[in-house]
């Protein structure tokens, strides 16, 4: 092992060193630490004729790597005073004067004892130099001695007289010892070479290659909702940017880009003086930074080794022969990263200020150059005063290179840091892409390889109303007195992402255009970061009352009209397997004779059981899987109460049937897929499933779903939407109140909200859909009309009107009658019926036209 050696003892210093190892003499440096009372003098071994041959490469090896802390500032670069300056490396240290610090600690030395010898290599030649330690110290701020570079030419253009700067003068700080005493042979193995000389252009390091893109999805209004791919990364042209933008990260971090071959041989120097005197910086070019960046398996960047600096140099300047400044720069910019895993300025600029690179302004560009030197500690989302301070020493730099004028730079610095929301993104919809991800992967387009954009039917007004009702509704049950289950706080998980479920209550909303089918929101749990699992549509749970509409359109189709009256009383029924199932409701009560209307209403579960019993589960079971429903629903009695499980999202998605009169739809996801051409790979038409219900039975259903916001269950809607907005729907509770839904529709949405555990719990003591569930709704519904109120002006003051072959008439609530004069007006309301089921007063009776008289025309 070559290196530096005396005995702590003051025993002399071996003459060499036998099986020299390259690597470990290029990687390491060694350290003075141990006391020498008088003066040694230590040998280098450097056994490799080779070296005479990469003479060229070992100088620079030496100042950027062997020699970093004893670099004096250029103010103090003299000429040379060396007279015997032929070998690599000839340097003197003075120490302190109470005992020079002298023993070199190296690790691989602490297992040798001393009884071990070395002896010289007698096989390969020798070039040996020598480290004088003197024991008396040197005065504050004295030169003690010099580093002899030989043969080195360093262009140090600033400078004002021509030297020959191959000498640095070595200074002691006040009052403070230099401790660390570099001192290393450099030899050059095979494999080193070739690493430096690639063999081929594919695999060079030297080359600059395609980058992983982004895939972009887009929101239905164009804007950015999420990237798909390995890198958040989407590649610009350079001469798209303003001019100011890559001015700005040349300024500072390059700012003799357009002067150097790939190596800034005076930044490297500058950069050693700066590090011996505590401040450590690098001095790696733009054009090094991209090689290490581009090439990561060829060029370690986390490598501090002089073997890896050496190869990172040696690539930069081939990249310089091959490639012009301005393909440097541009890949550059598209290659580096900014932090949250966004690479390139396109991606960054799209994220942190919501817009296109293109349109950044200077402030802001000089904001992104910023970032390089640490995008953790420069993320202008966490730390928006560091990051406009630095923006501001961008900015002067600038200025002082004459890229921009001092007035510009003035006037940019007084800007506000100002970041976009949500990441850049218009709606914070993880969960919404991760299904655009899945349907696009299953129908062969590969958009995890980047470069596609994706066309979608989100909404982001819609998505973040959804997104913000569920999180202040979920936490508002969260603070109740009498929650006792463990509540969400923000990053406290160590398993946070990547588990599936949690131990704290969640929640899950679509909304979907019933017309289309269309998902303009989905928000499937509370906090994506903690958990990815999608409770919309890879969850599975019992709907409870949110069934009954799919029970109660399968009774009105079989001619029970709205008016009929059942008994809501206790009820017996035996099991084939031996047992009786007595279904409950869930205040406990029976309130005896209703109208299949109020029944619904005051979501009567002994009630619907009867009309499971009476319609027949596989007729219910065969409805529900017309209206789009594809799990299995149990021929059990409690199957119409909504005991069996379904996917949110399906459920959901039935509804469409009572907004559509009878005509369900598919969620759609995806418009259309373009690939980076531009070229359309794939596009999603609406599709509509076979009608499943009479249009006219759909509209009695959903007039009769209209009381129970109303005037049923889900009365609590009305606190956020007005009675001018038509609200049809039914919310639901299952046993031990662990699951409590709300579905929902207008003449323009049809949306869904569930709360429950993961591993169904019961939620609170009386939970139900209409008080933990419907103010979710009614928020999310409330924010998007407020948001969109051209929608509400635009259509007709009554989309909901029957369509022909329903029958209306004034009906006594509580008989089910038909009103008469004596009827008291709290008591009537208009009833509509199937035309054919109506009471036989309302039928039609041509004949009586003609005891009104003779018909003229």
């Amino acid at each position: 092992m070559p290196g530096v050696f005396t005995d702590e003892h003051g025993r002399a210093a071996p003459l060499g060193v036998e099986r020299a190892h390259l690597e470990s003499a290029v990687d390491e440096s060694f350290l003075v630490e141990h006391p020498v009372r008088r003066q040694e003098q230590l040998a280098v071994d450097v056994p490799d004729h080779r070296l005479v041959a990469s003479q060229r490469h070992i100088e620079r090896a030496i100042i950027e790597g062997v020699v970093p802390h004893l670099v004096e500032p250029n103010a103090h670069i003299e000429s040379p005073r060396c007279s015997n300056c032929g070998g690599v490396l000839r340097l003197k240290v003075s120490g302190e004067s109470t005992g020079c610090q002298g023993d070199v600690a190296y690790a691989p030395f602490d297992e040798i004892s001393g009884e071990r010898r070395f002896r010289k290599d007698r096989h390969i030649g020798t070039r040996i130099e020598r480290v004088d330690l003197r024991k008396n110290a040197g005065q504050a701020g004295e030169v003690c001695d010099i580093v002899a570079l030989s043969r080195l030419e360093l262009n140090y253009d600033e400078m004002n007289r021509s030297i020959h700067p191959s000498e640095v003068a070595i200074a002691q700080r006040y009052n403070q010892p230099l401790r660390a005493l570099v001192l290393a042979a450099l030899l050059f193995t095979p494999a080193l070479l070739g690493a430096q000389q690639p063999g081929t252009n594919d695999t060079a390091a030297w080359t600059i290659v395609p980058m992983p893109q982004a895939s972009l999805v887009l929101a239905r209004d164009g804007s950015l909702i999420g990237e798909i791919g390995k890198e958040i990364r989407t590649s610009v042209s350079i001469k798209a940017l303003p001019k100011y933008l890559p001015q700005a990260f040349v300024a500072v971090e390059d700012h003799r880009f357009y002067q150097h071959d790939g190596v800034d041989v005076v930044g490297i120097a500058g950069a050693l003086k700066d590090n011996i005197f505590g401040e450590r910086r690098g001095a790696s070019t733009i054009t090094q930074q991209l090689v290490g960046n581009m090439h990561p398996t060829l060029i370690d960047r986390t490598d501090r080794s002089l073997g890896r600096k050496l190869a990172e140099q040696s690539a930069a300047r081939e990249m310089e022969k091959h490639y012009s400044k301005e393909q440097i720069l541009e890949g550059y910019l598209n290659q580096i990263g900014f932090g949250h895993g966004w690479y390139g300025v396109e991606s960054a600029a799209r994220h942190y200020f919501g817009k296109s690179a293109s349109k950044l302004s200077l402030a802001e560009a000089a904001a992104l150059a910023a970032m390089p030197k640490g995008p953790a500690l420069y993320d202008p989302l966490k730390y928006p005063d560091r990051v406009r301070q630095r923006r501001n020493v961008v900015l002067s730099l600038m200025a002082g290179q004459g890229y921009i004028s001092s007035a510009r730079a003035a006037a940019a610095q007084t800007a506000p840091l100002v970041t976009f929301p949500n990441g850049g993104y218009s709606a914070y919809s993880p969960w919404f892409v991760d299904v655009v991800r899945v349907q696009a992967t299953r129908a062969g387009i590969p958009v995890g390889e980047g470069g596609y954009r994706i066309f979608t039917s989100l909404d982001p007004i819609l998505q973040n109303a959804a997104m913000s009702a569920l999180l202040e509704e979920t936490a508002a049950v969260e603070s109740q007195p009498d929650y006792a289950h463990p509540k969400f706080v923000r990053g406290t998980d160590p398993r946070a992402g990547g588990r599936t479920t949690t131990n704290y209550l969640q929640g899950m909303v679509v909304a979907l255009d019933p017309t289309s089918g269309d998902v303009r929101a989905l928000v499937g749990g509370r906090d994506y970061a903690d958990s990815h699992f999608d409770r919309a549509v890879d969850g599975m749970r019992q709907p409870g009352s949110s069934f009954k509409p799919i029970v109660y359109a399968a009774a009105i189709a079989d001619s029970i009209t709205p008016n009929t009256i059942f008994q809501d009383t206790a009820l017996a029924i035996n099991l084939p397997n031996g047992t009786v199932y007595s279904p409950e409701n869930s205040d406990g009560q029976y309130l005896g004779p209703l109208t299949l209307r109020d029944a619904l209403a005051k979501s009567r579960n002994v009630v619907a059981v009867q009309l499971g019993q009476k319609l027949g589960m596989d007729s219910i079971s065969s409805l529900a899987h017309r209206m789009g429903l594809t799990s299995k629903i149990n021929p059990f009695p409690s199957s119409a109460i909504g005991a069996s499980v379904v996917q949110p999202l399906d459920l959901v998605a039935a509804y469409t049937t009572f907004a559509n009169l009878g005509t369900p739809v598919e969620p759609r996801f995806i418009y259309r897929i373009e690939d980076r051409n531009r070229k359309v790979v794939l596009s999603r038409e609406v599709k509509a499933l076979a009608p499943a219900l009479d249009p006219r039975v759909t509209y009695v259903v959903r007039d009769m779903m209209r009381d129970v916001v109303e005037r049923g269950t889900a009365s609590s809607i009305r606190r956020y939407l007005p009675a001018s907005i038509p609200v049809a729907g039914k919310t639901g509770t299952t046993n031990d109140n662990s699951d409590v839904w709300f579905i929902g529709l207008t003449p323009d949405l049809v949306a869904g909200v569930w709360l429950g555990f993961d591993t169904p719990t019961s939620i609170t003591p009386g939970a139900a859909g209409g008080s933990l569930a419907a103010p979710v709704w009614g928020k999310m519904l409330a924010r998007y009309y407020a948001a969109k109120p051209e929608i509400l002006t635009s259509r007709a003051a009554e989309q909901w009107t029957p369509p022909v072959g329903v029958i209306f008439g004034d009906v006594d609530r509580a008989t089910g009658e038909l009103a008469t004069d004596q009827t008291p007006p709290e008591r009537r309301y208009t009833e509509y019926f199937v035309e054919g089921t109506e009471p036989a007063s309302l039928k039609a009776d041509p004949w009586k036209l003609f005891a009104w008289g003779p018909i003229i025309f």
